[in-house]
């Protein structure tokens, strides 16, 4: 090979390497972009997108809020709808299969509306432990709702529509807003 040849084919080598490792640098230079991008944007769950104004307790996921809003147009047209923590999972079984509801023969749900209001009460409520004698059918013997309202005084008998004394917004199933007095 002459020379020139020889010179020529170390140039085309070179060129080659140069191109190579410019594209390596490309390729290098994007994901790392991309990472950045990824990583720089604000995480947001998907369970709080679109999350409804209500002041529940908990926020509720997307599949369980038609559960709660037939719960809310099922229960809440009578009485204060009461979040699903304030009684154990065993009250809210009983109760939303039970024709007599408190001294009341109401007509109960049928499928599939107590199915999905059930998969809403069950996954919102706590499970009873053990250690309790009786399923509690009151609001004030549940120790869910004591344990609720640390500093509260409670009565023996404890009316729904007295909610609205310390939760204004409890008619619209909003607990989080508190009355001035307890707001500290």
């Amino acid at each position: 090979m002459t020379k020139f040849a020889q010179l020529k084919t170390r140039k085309r080598k070179q060129r080659r390497r140069s191109f190579v490792l410019l594209l390596l640098l490309l390729f290098w230079s994007s994901i790392i972009a991309w990472g950045l991008t990824i990583f720089s944007q604000p995480v947001q769950s998907q369970t709080v997108t679109n999350t409804p104004t209500l002041g529940t307790v908990d926020v509720v996921p997307q599949k369980y809020r038609l559960g709660q809003e037939l719960y809310l147009e099922n229960c809440a047209t009578c009485h204060i709808g009461i979040p699903p923590a304030v009684l154990p999972t065993e009250t809210w079984a009983d109760l939303i299969q039970d024709a007599e509801h408190y001294g009341t023969t109401i007509k109960p749900l049928v499928d599939p509306q107590r199915l999905l209001v059930w998969e809403y009460l069950r996954t919102f409520s706590r499970v009873r432990s053990k250690s309790e004698e009786r399923t509690p059918y009151r609001i004030a013997q549940s120790r869910y709702f004591k344990a609720l309202h640390p500093q509260v005084q409670l009565p023996r008998s404890l009316p729904m529509a007295s909610c609205i004394t310390c939760h204004p917004g409890a008619d619209k199933y909003n607990f989080r807003s508190l009355s001035p007095e307890w707001q500290n």
